[in-house]
């Protein structure tokens, strides 16, 4: 039997309604106002351009690499232009003279990676796999970005990273060699934390402020320390939660699931979460568990 289309007759009204909102929205892009037309998809595809020119032989297709961070630079530069950047050629010639030492930095990561996870195979394993990966890799392409005084550009790199892989790190963040996170859903590093070198995250752990600071109109104080420091050769496993722009966790530590912490803690420490230990006949009476 053939389908038929339903001829839905205008409402009463909509023209008119239409016009009348179009009347008030347009006065957005009003002559003068900053358009930024196209500028997520430029942002996604500049993100996958430089991840794929830093490790090439994972990429999609086999375009050379010169031919790769051409397009990038091009990509980078009308990016550049949308945000308001004051000198977009200089901060591409930035980036891309940033590439050579982004590649080392991202190697000691996949390195601390392999030797940190027994589940882990190779290199290849990690950079096809591993969420961690290319949650790093925008965050430190972002980081250059974010140093050089870039508006909107970085934080849109890092966002992008965290609708693909659940990792939300702030490109404001000052993060050390063989930096790895293992599973990563949930983790979040707030844009004033600093992390040291050999460093490892479990899942949902959050690196975050305790409080904000607040003018006299009630709008929040920016541009002030808020989040943490963590030392070198720290372990904080899944679910930990470390608050304040005071907080320092030294060397060596070792902060244990579900911690919940606002205060330093001095090097060499393991840090638990207090836990209760019940009789098992106790859950014979809960709701589901009667044979």
């Amino acid at each position: 039997m053939a389908e038929t289309t339903k001829i839905i007759p205008p409402c009463r009204g909509r023209t008119e309604l239409i016009a009348a909102a179009a009347a008030v929205l347009s006065e957005a892009d009003a002559p003068g106002v900053r358009r930024y037309n196209g500028l997520g998809a430029r942002v996604e595809r500049l993100t996958e351009l430089l991840i794929a020119a830093l490790y090439p032989r994972h990429a999609a297709d086999t375009l050379p690499v010169s031919e790769r961070l051409e397009e990038a630079a091009a990509v980078l530069h009308i990016c550049l232009e949308l945000c308001g950047a004051q000198d977009p050629e200089a901060t591409v010639a930035t980036l891309l003279a940033a590439l050579p030492e982004l590649r080392r930095q991202l190697d000691t990561d996949l390195e601390a990676a392999y030797r940190g996870d027994p589940a882990a195979r190779s290199f290849d394993e990690i950079i096809l796999c591993y969420p961690a990966f290319p949650a790093i890799a925008a965050y430190r392409l972002a980081h250059v970005l974010y140093r050089e005084g870039v508006p909107l550009l970085p934080r849109m790199m890092t966002e992008y990273a965290h609708r693909r892989t659940g990792i939300d790190i702030h490109p404001g963040a000052v993060i050390g060699d063989y930096f790895f996170i293992d599973h990563g859903t949930g983790v979040v590093i707030g844009e004033t934390t600093t992390i040291g070198e050999h460093v490892k995250l479990y899942q949902h752990v959050t690196l975050g402020a305790r409080s904000f600071k607040a003018e006299a109109d009630g709008s929040l104080v920016k541009g002030i320390k808020r989040h943490p420091d963590i030392g070198d050769r720290v372990v904080i496993y899944s679910g930990a939660t470390i608050l304040g722009g005071d907080t320092r966790i030294g060397d060596d530590c070792v902060i244990g699931g579900s911690v919940w912490l606002t205060a330093s803690v001095p090097a060499g420490k393991l840090v638990l979460a207090r836990s209760t230990v019940q009789d098992a006949s106790l859950t014979r009476d809960l709701p589901g568990t009667r044979e």
